[in-house]
């Protein structure tokens, strides 16, 4: 594409054949390689400019150079191609002169059979140059593929300083000259983790202010080439790629590279990063941040280092750097989880020789005794108490005192982190330029989509500007279709979750007939703990984690389906309400599960002879029983299987997938010179960073952070196994996200959004989850009672705990449909048995108030709901406590942020008088004598503001 050195442009012609669009080509090549004086002649006609287009440059003699035939340019275009391609290799971020940056990158593949697409980029691309951008476009055919066009954007520095005055965006105008106090009290034991100051702190500490272009001698401008770097320079040309029109008559739903790229008039929009990721750039004037990035973050050798923020938010912007600042702070705060779960599961492990009860179920004389009633309808028959001795033993390791004490330090642990990461969230604001920072105040960052499909217009008297809104019946009927859909999957959540239930109920009578003669007994260490219970909760656990990597595939698209339905108005809108649809599917879809283990399973079973069933008595599935060792046990294997295999599924997904993709586009040019393969073309071979790309980050370590908060009582090691998890993610996400990945568009945000609230709100439900957890799914509560009010003996110990919690029931009672079948009951079993036992407290037959629940039942249920209480509002009080005491903004940070308002407002002032004074000056001296004619300045064509015109 043919460029003149002010920006404007002239647009191709259309080759009528291969010749001459060879001949177009050369003259493409030569005239980027000649001085500025051949390209163009400028002159003034009222508003614009008289260009020549480039057929005119070769037919006449120019400033003194004669033409060139095309025969005289054979050779030299095989020359100069080869020329262009070296020169342009993997560093070259600029355009073909050297000087102009390239601050975006469109690519396509040109289809002479659909016209359609040709006219919308000749008029996007006409539009953006009318707008000010400056575009140079690379033919197919110097493509390591030989198809691909690229079209290169630049942005000048009128269209930077106009559109940086729009957005808003801050500049600096004084070096900060409060002392930063840095240093650590012992800090010197933190430099192993340490990094260099430069990469810590790329760049100087300024004061700043928002950027006012008829103010510009007032901020520190250097050098105009880079005094906006390229994060802030791509987030310009991606606002404007993003509202600029493709039609002639302006249609307000026929606007947007979004559009252009789901229509395939475009292949792909992307910045470009500075160099290699593995070699730093060779020439001065380019940054080599990635390479930095890649060296001190990216690499997994750097997994005890901390990372550089500030660098990763001056690369990719404050949005990405944010998510990455919190990734981190998360996971420095779980170390200390970690390290108290550990504690408290070591404390299961030495008090293990005190575990009375379970040494009672081990017992010959005690649970070889006992014999129980069976476990579900026909298909399962006795069996002795002395079977659960391993998983007895297995219980208590999660189900002891320490457990107690874990629930109630992760309810403080929680407001802990939430209330620190706010300081450090708020530090992060200031540093960054971001405490000013509304998106409610920027209402020219409408969402392009927003302003096209709503046609009606109304004054806002806020701002006294016509802006495009939404009516109000239409908003509820978009609100209610929506919602509608909405509980329509979370039903088909439920009714899968069902589903699986109905699973665990079908087969595990099918378990208990095939291993009643226990088959894998003779297997060694393993045998004795696989039974009927734990292979039932295993498959399901296994079968109800596919599920859940199934339907994840479908909400993902059903929440962005139905958020576009209800037209956001503004980004920050669009992502608050796709956030909270997908962690409410999610939270459905994972957490269901562990709800029903925890809560409901074994609760509702009845008692023999008047079992309860799940669909009613007709479908003889009988509710689910606890596992023989308690239901404490089954949710912590339900735990590990979808958490551990959630997260390595996870890691496995995001730095295979993007690698094998990306390996298998490069393969072409892999063949290549490194020096024929631009750094264009190889960032075109990467994978896009979608619109979801930073989402999906939050959503999976949400969900892992109400795993190790809504379930920890029943499973202390959760913090440990998501500590190292996430030592990994850090580096996973890294590494995918400088080496696989397109850069990503800057973006601005002064928090992480609607997941500060999500995690609020999961914070005080896992305080209620965890208290009901160990009151009514722990035995802790049962035991305790027993101990201070049912010991025969009177004293503090748990002896005869096993017989006391165990009922009588007489086997001549059970009805024919309950009874198991012959040839299930094991070899022992004879007539002379005539009752069996069952966990519960009730009343045996012959009593008057036969099996009716004891007084002891009711004691231990009080107690249940006082623990609850008590636990609750402890743990509450603590949190209030702990919020008021710690301030969500660090008093340093206040100062600061006092300071850097009062210099904006002085320095602003002080500007201001200035100017005046040299106004005043130039008029007085006009005035004592000046005769000469007034100066007539020439008047510079100014730009449409996009945001304005649409």
């Amino acid at each position: 594409m043919w460029i003149g050195p002010e920006g404007t442009h002239s647009p191709p012609e259309e080759p009528a054949d291969q010749d001459q669009d060879q001949d177009l080509h050369i003259r493409r090549v030569y005239e980027a390689h000649q001085p500025p004086s051949m390209h163009r002649l400028s002159g003034r006609r009222g508003d614009g400019l008289i260009e020549m287009s480039p057929t005119d440059s070769f037919n006449d003699d120019v400033n003194g150079y004669p033409q060139h035939t095309t025969a005289d340019m054979g050779s030299f275009q095989h020359d100069r191609a080869e020329i262009d391609k070296h020169h342009q290799s993997k560093d070259s971020i600029f355009f073909r002169d050297g000087v102009r940056r390239i601050d975006f990158v469109l690519s396509y593949l040109e289809d002479k059979d659909d016209g359609r697409k040709q006219e919308r980029r000749k008029i996007f691309e006409a539009n953006l140059r009318n707008v000010g951008l400056e575009l140079e476009t690379e033919d197919r055919s110097e493509s390591e593929d030989g198809n691909t066009y690229f079209v290169k954007i630049h942005a000048p520095w009128e269209v930077l300083a106009t559109y940086a005055d729009v957005l808003k965006i801050k500049a600096p105008f004084k070096a900060n000259d409060i002392p930063e106090n840095r240093e650590m009290p012992m800090g010197w034991l933190a430099t192993p983790i340490r990094l260099p100051e430069d990469i810590m702190h790329p760049e100087p500490d300024y004061f700043t202010a928002s950027f006012d272009k008829n103010k510009a001698d007032f901020f520190l401008i250097d050098d105009k080439d880079t005094f906006f770097p390229p994060s802030t320079r791509n987030r310009i040309v991606y606002y404007i790629l993003s509202r600029c029109s493709y039609f002639h008559d302006c249609e307000r739903d026929k606007i947007g590279i979004k559009r252009l790229l789901n229509n395939n008039t475009y292949t792909a929009a992307f910045p470009l990063h500075d160099c290699r990721y593995w070699k730093s750039s060779s020439t001065s004037n380019c940054e080599s941040d990635r390479y930095k990035l890649y060296n001190y973050w990216a690499r997994f050798l750097c997994f005890f280092k901390e990372q550089p923020i500030h660098l990763i938010r001056k690369y990719y912007g404050e949005k990405i750097g944010l998510y990455f600042a919190w990734l981190g702070f998360y996971t420095e705060m779980l170390l200390f989880a970690a390290i108290v779960g550990t504690i408290c599961f070591v404390y299961g492990l030495l008090t293990f020789e005190e575990n009375e009860w379970s040494k009672e179920i081990c017992r010959e004389d005690i649970g070889g005794a006992i014999v129980m009633c069976p476990l579900c309808d026909k298909k399962c028959g006795y069996w002795k108490l002395s079977k659960i001795c391993n998983s007895s033993w297995q219980s208590h390791l999660f189900d002891n005192v320490g457990t107690v004490f874990f629930a109630i330090f992760m309810g403080i642990w929680v407001t802990l982190f939430l209330e620190f990461w706010k300081r450090r969230q708020a530090r992060l604001e200031y540093e960054w330029d971001l405490v000013d920072f509304e998106e409610e105040q920027q209402r020219l960052q409408l969402r392009p989509e927003y302003e096209s499909k709503c046609s009606e217009r109304k004054l806002n008297h806020v701002t006294q500007e016509v802006e495009p809104y939404l009516p109000l019946t239409s908003k509820c009927v978009r609100t209610c279709l929506s919602g509608a859909t909405v509980l329509f999957w979370i039903s088909l959540i439920i009714a899968c979750i069902v589903g699986v239930i109905a699973y665990r109920l079908a087969v595990y009578a099918a378990f208990a007939s095939i291993m009643k003669d226990s088959p894998t007994s003779h297997l060694q260490v393993v045998g004795p703990y696989i039974t009927p219970q734990l292979a039932t909760s295993v498959t399901a656990s296994c079968i109800n984690f596919v599920i859940i990597m199934v339907l994840n595939l479908m909400y993902e698209r059903v929440a962005i389906w139905i958020t576009d339905l209800e037209i956001p108005k503004t980004h920050l809108e669009y992502e608050n309400k796709l956030t909270m649809k997908m962690f409410l599917f999610q939270f459905v879809n994972y957490y269901s599960s562990c709800f029903y283990v925890a809560f409901f399973k074994g609760k509702f079973v009845g008692y023999p002879s008047k079992y309860a069933y799940f669909f009613g008595s007709w479908s003889n599935l009988r509710n689910e029983e606890c596992d023989p060792g308690g239901c404490l046990i089954e949710l912590t294997t339900q735990l590990v299987i979808v958490m551990t295999g959630k997260q390595v599924w996870g890691n496995i997904q995001e730095a295979l997938v993007p690698w094998l993709m990306n390996w298998w586009g490069s393969r072409k040019a892999r063949c290549h010179p490194e020096s024929l393969y631009s750094r264009w073309e190889q960032d075109h071979d990467l994978q896009p960073f979608g619109q979801l790309g930073l989402f999906d980050e939050y959503l999976e370590m949400v969900i892992q952070f109400g795993f190790i908060t809504l379930f920890v009582a029943s499973f202390p090691l959760a913090p440990l196994l998501a500590l190292f998890n996430n030592i990994i993610e850090v580096r996973v996400d890294a590494w995918k996200l400088t080496t696989q990945f397109r850069r990503p568009v800057a973006a601005k945000a002064h928090c992480i959004g609607a997941w500060e609230e999500i995690l609020n709100g999961m914070a005080v439900l896992s305080v209620v989850t965890n208290a009901f957890i160990v009151a009514f799914t722990s035995d802790m509560i049962p035991r305790l009672v027993y101990m201070y009010a049912y010991q025969p003996d009177g004293e503090l110990n748990m002896k005869g705990y096993i017989n006391n919690s165990l009922s009588v029931f007489n086997i001549s009672a059970f009805p024919a449909e309950s009874r198991p079948e012959d040839g299930e009951n094991p070899a022992w079993f004879n007539s002379t048995i005539t009752t069996c036992r069952y966990r519960d407290y009730r009343y045996p037959s012959g009593h008057e108030k036969e099996y009716f629940h004891t007084m002891q039942f009711w004691h231990i249920l009080a107690a249940k709901l006082a623990f609850i209480i008590i636990m609750e509002h402890v743990v509450f009080l603590v949190k209030f406590v702990v919020a008021r005491l710690i301030s969500d903004v660090p008093s340093e940070v206040r100062a600061r942020v006092k300071r850097e308002r009062y210099l904006v407002q002085e320095y602003l002032h002080n500007y201001e008088v200035e100017k005046l004074k040299e106004e005043l000056q130039k008029r007085q001296d006009n005035d004592h004598g000046c005769t000469c004619a007034p100066m007539v300045y020439p008047t510079v064509p100014s730009h449409d503001v996009l945001s304005d015109r649409l």
